[in-house]
């Protein structure tokens, strides 16, 4: 779990972000007796080098679940070597045996190295804004 508490603090570092991944609440997340957050982590030579994460989610216009991309993140020595393509495929597998046709993800408009990638694997882009709304804790 530290690993991947390191990769998701150096994922938000590198989308000029603030992240406070919580150990627990990950943990609890992924392995517990009702996971929300698939993970999949990766490595190269023993080191873990990279991760991806996803939901479940329902799209209302599709009247159907699709799987949300929420990270996927490699380290920049572990980039370029198939790890991202082999990551997305594992994502497809989940979805393909799950009976889920559509993926969706966003990627911060300044990074065009992902979009590239992206592309690549045969995603096309929507345009739209992604909003955020933050909470008081109880509020909601």
């Amino acid at each position: 779990m530290q690993a991947l508490l390191e990769l998701v603090s150096e994922h938000a570092a590198f989308e000029q972000a603030t992240a406070r991944p919580d150990a627990q609440a990950l943990s609890e997340a992924i392995f517990g007796p009702r996971p929300r957050l698939l993970c999949w982590v990766a490595a190269v030579q023993g080191a873990v080098a990279g991760y991806m994460t996803a939901t479940c989610d329902f799209s209302t216009w599709q009247a159907r679940p699709f799987l949300h991309m929420d990270c996927l993140y490699l380290r920049a020595t572990a980039r370029n070597q198939g790890l991202g393509a082999r990551l997305l495929d594992a994502l497809r597998e989940h979805a393909r045996v799950s009976g889920i046709t559509q993926l969706q993800w966003q990627t911060p408009e300044w990074n065009q190295a992902a979009a590239r990638f992206y592309r690549r694997q045969g995603a096309r882009e929507l345009r739209k804004r992604r909003f955020v709304l933050e909470l008081e804790e109880g509020e909601g």
